[in-house]
Protein backbone atom coordinates (compact mmCIF):
# COMPACT_ATOMS: atom_id res chain seq x y z
CA UNK A 1 0.00 0.00 0.00
CA UNK A 2 1.13 3.30 -0.82
CA UNK A 3 2.08 6.09 1.48
CA UNK A 4 -0.77 7.95 0.00
CA UNK A 5 -3.21 5.26 0.40
CA UNK A 6 -2.14 5.00 4.38
CA UNK A 7 -3.01 8.86 4.59
CA UNK A 8 0.48 9.79 5.08
CA UNK A 9 1.79 13.18 3.81
CA UNK A 10 3.57 13.27 0.68
CA UNK A 11 7.72 13.11 1.22
CA UNK A 12 9.10 16.54 -0.04
CA UNK A 13 12.75 16.97 -1.00
CA UNK A 14 14.56 19.61 1.49
CA UNK A 15 17.23 21.23 0.55
CA UNK A 16 20.01 21.37 3.00
CA UNK A 17 22.27 24.23 3.80
CA UNK A 18 25.85 23.10 2.56
CA UNK A 19 28.80 23.74 4.67
CA UNK A 20 29.67 26.93 3.35
CA UNK A 21 26.71 28.64 4.16
CA UNK A 22 26.27 27.53 7.17
CA UNK A 23 29.76 28.84 8.04
CA UNK A 24 28.97 31.98 6.21
CA UNK A 25 26.38 33.15 8.80
CA UNK A 26 28.22 33.01 11.98
CA UNK A 27 31.32 34.61 10.08
CA UNK A 28 28.51 37.59 9.29
CA UNK A 29 27.58 37.78 12.88
CA UNK A 30 30.42 37.96 13.91
CA UNK A 31 31.41 40.80 11.43
CA UNK A 32 28.24 42.49 12.53
CA UNK A 33 29.10 42.53 16.19
CA UNK A 34 32.97 43.76 15.95
CA UNK A 35 32.10 46.28 13.69
CA UNK A 36 29.02 47.65 15.93
CA UNK A 37 31.62 46.96 18.84
CA UNK A 38 34.33 49.28 16.93
CA UNK A 39 31.59 52.16 16.14
CA UNK A 40 30.46 51.92 20.09
CA UNK A 41 34.14 52.36 21.09
CA UNK A 42 34.72 54.84 18.90
CA UNK A 43 31.62 57.17 19.89
CA UNK A 44 32.50 57.26 23.19
CA UNK A 45 35.89 57.94 22.68
CA UNK A 46 34.70 60.90 20.33
CA UNK A 47 31.93 61.85 23.02
CA UNK A 48 34.81 62.08 25.65
CA UNK A 49 37.26 64.10 23.68
CA UNK A 50 34.54 66.43 22.66
CA UNK A 51 33.15 66.92 25.95
CA UNK A 52 36.47 66.84 27.83
CA UNK A 53 37.41 69.60 25.35
CA UNK A 54 34.42 71.64 25.60
CA UNK A 55 33.96 71.99 29.64
CA UNK A 56 37.93 72.33 29.92
CA UNK A 57 37.32 75.25 28.15
CA UNK A 58 35.65 76.23 31.64
CA UNK A 59 38.30 74.85 33.55
CA UNK A 60 36.39 72.00 34.18
CA UNK A 61 37.16 68.07 34.15
CA UNK A 62 34.30 65.65 32.72
CA UNK A 63 35.30 62.83 35.29
CA UNK A 64 34.69 66.03 38.11
CA UNK A 65 31.29 66.85 36.32
CA UNK A 66 30.47 62.95 35.80
CA UNK A 67 28.75 62.48 32.63
CA UNK A 68 27.41 58.35 31.97
CA UNK A 69 28.55 56.86 29.30
CA UNK A 70 24.91 56.80 26.82
CA UNK A 71 25.51 61.69 27.64
CA UNK A 72 28.93 60.94 26.30
CA UNK A 73 27.74 58.96 23.22
CA UNK A 74 24.63 61.06 22.29
CA UNK A 75 27.20 64.31 22.62
CA UNK A 76 29.54 62.07 20.19
CA UNK A 77 26.83 62.67 17.68
CA UNK A 78 27.55 66.20 17.71
CA UNK A 79 30.52 65.14 15.14
CA UNK A 80 27.86 64.00 12.69
CA UNK A 81 27.52 67.14 11.37
CA UNK A 82 31.14 67.35 10.03
CA UNK A 83 32.80 66.75 6.54
CA UNK A 84 35.26 64.58 8.23
CA UNK A 85 32.77 62.16 8.94
CA UNK A 86 31.85 61.71 5.55
CA UNK A 87 35.70 61.85 5.17
CA UNK A 88 36.23 58.79 7.70
CA UNK A 89 33.20 56.92 5.64
CA UNK A 90 35.17 57.12 2.43
CA UNK A 91 38.13 55.62 4.06
CA UNK A 92 36.68 52.79 5.15
CA UNK A 93 35.08 52.23 1.96
CA UNK A 94 38.20 52.52 -0.15
CA UNK A 95 38.69 48.98 -0.08
CA UNK A 96 35.71 47.89 -1.68
CA UNK A 97 35.66 50.81 -4.26
CA UNK A 98 37.26 49.22 -7.41
CA UNK A 99 34.90 46.08 -6.54
CA UNK A 100 31.74 48.19 -6.92
CA UNK A 101 33.21 50.11 -9.70
CA UNK A 102 33.11 46.73 -11.34
CA UNK A 103 30.00 46.17 -10.75
CA UNK A 104 27.97 49.15 -11.75
CA UNK A 105 26.36 48.59 -15.22
CA UNK A 106 28.06 51.09 -16.95
CA UNK A 107 29.80 51.56 -20.72
CA UNK A 108 32.65 49.76 -21.40
CA UNK A 109 34.58 53.07 -21.94
CA UNK A 110 33.75 54.73 -18.69
CA UNK A 111 33.82 51.66 -16.79
CA UNK A 112 37.56 50.98 -17.93
CA UNK A 113 38.17 54.54 -17.39
CA UNK A 114 36.98 54.40 -13.82
CA UNK A 115 38.83 51.00 -13.24
CA UNK A 116 42.81 53.01 -14.90
CA UNK A 117 41.22 55.55 -12.10
CA UNK A 118 41.29 53.25 -9.01
CA UNK A 119 44.01 51.11 -9.88
CA UNK A 120 46.20 54.44 -10.44
CA UNK A 121 45.08 55.88 -7.15
CA UNK A 122 45.73 52.26 -5.28
CA UNK A 123 49.11 52.08 -6.96
CA UNK A 124 49.85 55.78 -5.57
CA UNK A 125 49.40 54.74 -2.31
CA UNK A 126 52.33 55.59 -0.97
CA UNK A 127 51.83 59.35 -2.04
CA UNK A 128 49.14 59.55 0.15
CA UNK A 129 51.19 58.33 3.23
CA UNK A 130 53.99 60.03 2.42
CA UNK A 131 51.58 63.42 1.74
CA UNK A 132 50.10 62.51 5.39
CA UNK A 133 53.77 62.26 6.96
CA UNK A 134 54.64 66.07 5.44
CA UNK A 135 51.69 67.25 7.03
CA UNK A 136 52.51 66.31 10.05
CA UNK A 137 56.09 67.57 9.93
CA UNK A 138 53.90 70.85 9.38
CA UNK A 139 51.58 70.57 11.96
CA UNK A 140 51.96 73.94 13.35
CA UNK A 141 50.92 75.62 9.94
CA UNK A 142 47.71 73.55 9.05
CA UNK A 143 45.45 74.34 11.67
CA UNK A 144 42.73 74.02 11.82
CA UNK A 145 42.73 71.30 8.94
CA UNK A 146 45.33 68.95 11.09
CA UNK A 147 43.16 66.32 10.80
CA UNK A 148 43.88 65.56 7.36
CA UNK A 149 47.37 64.24 7.87
CA UNK A 150 45.99 61.68 9.85
CA UNK A 151 43.27 60.74 7.03
CA UNK A 152 45.39 60.76 4.38
CA UNK A 153 47.92 58.35 5.91
CA UNK A 154 44.83 56.21 6.60
CA UNK A 155 43.45 56.02 3.38
CA UNK A 156 47.16 55.36 1.54
CA UNK A 157 47.65 52.34 4.12
CA UNK A 158 43.64 50.90 3.02
CA UNK A 159 44.65 51.78 -0.49
CA UNK A 160 47.78 49.73 -0.08
CA UNK A 161 46.05 46.62 1.35
CA UNK A 162 43.84 46.59 -2.48
CA UNK A 163 44.43 44.00 -4.66
CA UNK A 164 45.31 46.73 -7.39
CA UNK A 165 48.09 48.32 -5.74
CA UNK A 166 49.86 44.71 -5.59
CA UNK A 167 51.98 45.12 -9.61
CA UNK A 168 51.13 42.20 -11.59
CA UNK A 169 52.82 38.75 -10.95
CA UNK A 170 54.37 40.44 -7.82
CA UNK A 171 54.29 38.66 -4.65
CA UNK A 172 50.96 38.67 -2.17
CA UNK A 173 51.69 40.36 1.14
CA UNK A 174 51.01 38.46 4.30
CA UNK A 175 48.15 38.26 6.99
CA UNK A 176 50.76 39.53 9.34
CA UNK A 177 51.36 42.78 7.14
CA UNK A 178 47.84 43.15 6.34
CA UNK A 179 46.74 42.78 10.22
CA UNK A 180 48.73 45.51 11.24
CA UNK A 181 48.33 47.57 8.00
CA UNK A 182 44.63 47.91 8.81
CA UNK A 183 45.50 47.86 13.06
CA UNK A 184 47.99 51.15 12.21
CA UNK A 185 44.96 52.64 9.71
CA UNK A 186 42.83 52.53 12.25
CA UNK A 187 45.04 53.93 14.75
CA UNK A 188 45.31 56.76 12.10
CA UNK A 189 41.54 56.88 12.24
CA UNK A 190 40.87 57.22 15.85
CA UNK A 191 43.26 60.16 16.07
CA UNK A 192 41.47 61.88 13.05
CA UNK A 193 38.09 61.53 14.96
CA UNK A 194 39.97 63.03 18.27
CA UNK A 195 41.61 65.98 16.53
CA UNK A 196 37.69 66.94 14.99
CA UNK A 197 36.41 66.25 17.83
CA UNK A 198 38.30 67.87 20.29
CA UNK A 199 38.60 70.84 17.70
CA UNK A 200 34.90 71.00 17.30
CA UNK A 201 34.29 70.79 21.70
CA UNK A 202 36.71 74.10 22.12
CA UNK A 203 34.95 75.72 18.77
CA UNK A 204 31.32 74.98 20.94
CA UNK A 205 32.90 76.37 23.72
CA UNK A 206 34.29 79.97 22.56
CA UNK A 207 30.31 80.20 20.28
CA UNK A 208 28.80 79.37 23.81
CA UNK A 209 30.65 81.66 26.15
CA UNK A 210 30.23 84.36 23.37
CA UNK A 211 26.68 83.93 23.53
CA UNK A 212 26.78 83.39 27.06
CA UNK A 213 23.25 86.04 27.80
CA UNK A 214 21.24 83.76 25.98
CA UNK A 215 21.59 80.58 28.49
CA UNK A 216 19.59 79.87 30.98
CA UNK A 217 19.41 82.83 33.40
CA UNK A 218 20.47 81.55 37.50
CA UNK A 219 19.48 83.46 40.42
CA UNK A 220 20.94 82.50 43.66
CA UNK A 221 19.39 82.49 47.23
CA UNK A 222 20.91 81.96 50.43
CA UNK A 223 20.74 82.04 53.69
CA UNK A 224 24.17 83.39 54.46
CA UNK A 225 26.75 85.42 52.34
CA UNK A 226 28.40 82.83 49.34
CA UNK A 227 32.34 83.84 49.25
CA UNK A 228 32.11 84.30 45.24
CA UNK A 229 33.00 87.36 43.50
CA UNK A 230 33.04 87.69 39.68
CA UNK A 231 32.36 90.52 37.01
CA UNK A 232 28.95 90.99 36.00
CA UNK A 233 28.13 89.27 39.75
CA UNK A 234 25.30 91.16 41.24
CA UNK A 235 24.82 90.81 44.64
CA UNK A 236 21.69 92.14 47.03
CA UNK A 237 21.03 92.10 50.66
CA UNK A 238 17.50 91.66 51.21
CA UNK A 239 17.36 92.57 54.94
CA UNK A 240 17.46 90.25 57.99
CA UNK A 241 13.69 89.64 58.12
CA UNK A 242 14.02 87.21 55.15
CA UNK A 243 14.99 83.91 54.90
CA UNK A 244 17.12 83.86 51.95
CA UNK A 245 18.83 87.22 52.77
CA UNK A 246 21.13 87.20 50.32
CA UNK A 247 19.96 87.68 46.78
CA UNK A 248 23.48 86.60 43.17
CA UNK A 249 22.14 87.33 39.93
CA UNK A 250 23.79 88.26 36.87
CA UNK A 251 24.74 84.25 36.62
CA UNK A 252 24.13 81.91 33.36
CA UNK A 253 24.08 78.35 33.76
CA UNK A 254 26.57 76.31 32.03
CA UNK A 255 25.45 72.35 33.27
CA UNK A 256 23.69 70.93 36.32
CA UNK A 257 24.66 67.61 37.74
CA UNK A 258 24.13 65.91 41.10
CA UNK A 259 22.14 69.23 42.30
CA UNK A 260 25.43 71.15 41.47
CA UNK A 261 25.08 73.81 38.95
CA UNK A 262 28.38 75.13 37.04
CA UNK A 263 27.62 79.06 36.36
CA UNK A 264 29.36 81.64 34.66
CA UNK A 265 28.74 85.68 35.22
CA UNK A 266 27.80 87.62 32.51
CA UNK A 267 31.27 89.00 30.80
CA UNK A 268 33.12 85.86 31.90
CA UNK A 269 36.18 85.45 30.59
CA UNK A 270 38.51 82.71 29.75
CA UNK A 271 41.69 83.60 31.24
CA UNK A 272 40.60 86.14 34.27
CA UNK A 273 37.24 84.32 35.55
CA UNK A 274 36.78 81.38 37.57
CA UNK A 275 33.62 79.10 37.08
CA UNK A 276 31.26 79.13 40.32
CA UNK A 277 29.81 75.95 41.54
CA UNK A 278 27.00 76.12 43.69
CA UNK A 279 25.44 73.07 45.71
CA UNK A 280 21.48 72.92 45.94
CA UNK A 281 20.73 72.23 49.98
CA UNK A 282 18.79 73.79 52.57
CA UNK A 283 20.67 76.86 52.56
CA UNK A 284 20.45 78.01 49.03
CA UNK A 285 17.42 78.08 46.23
CA UNK A 286 17.93 78.22 42.71
CA UNK A 287 15.97 79.81 40.31
CA UNK A 288 16.22 79.59 36.58
CA UNK A 289 14.99 81.71 34.46
CA UNK A 290 15.15 82.18 30.65
CA UNK A 291 18.20 84.39 29.36
CA UNK A 292 17.71 87.23 26.85
CA UNK A 293 16.91 86.07 23.19
CA UNK A 294 17.60 87.45 20.34
CA UNK A 295 15.02 90.29 19.01
CA UNK A 296 12.82 88.88 16.22
CA UNK A 297 11.99 91.33 13.54
CA UNK A 298 8.72 93.22 13.59
CA UNK A 299 5.89 91.16 12.25
CA UNK A 300 6.59 87.23 13.60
Amino acid sequence: MSSHARGRPPRQDTQLATPDEEGRYPELVNSIVGAASFVGALLLYAGYIYTNAYFGYFHLDTFAVGFDTFELIVRSLRLATLPALGSLTLALLVPGLLRIVARLSLPDRYGRWLRRVGVAAARCYLAFVGFGVILMLAWRWIQPVNWLAPLLVAIGLLLGRTQAAAPAGGSHSSTWERSMSLLVAGLFLIWMVALVAGQLGRQDARHDADQLVRRVSVVVLSTDRLSISSPGLVVEDLGRGVHYRYRYSGLRLLVERDHRYYLLSLGWHKNTDPTIVIEDDDSTRIELRPGTQPRRPPGR
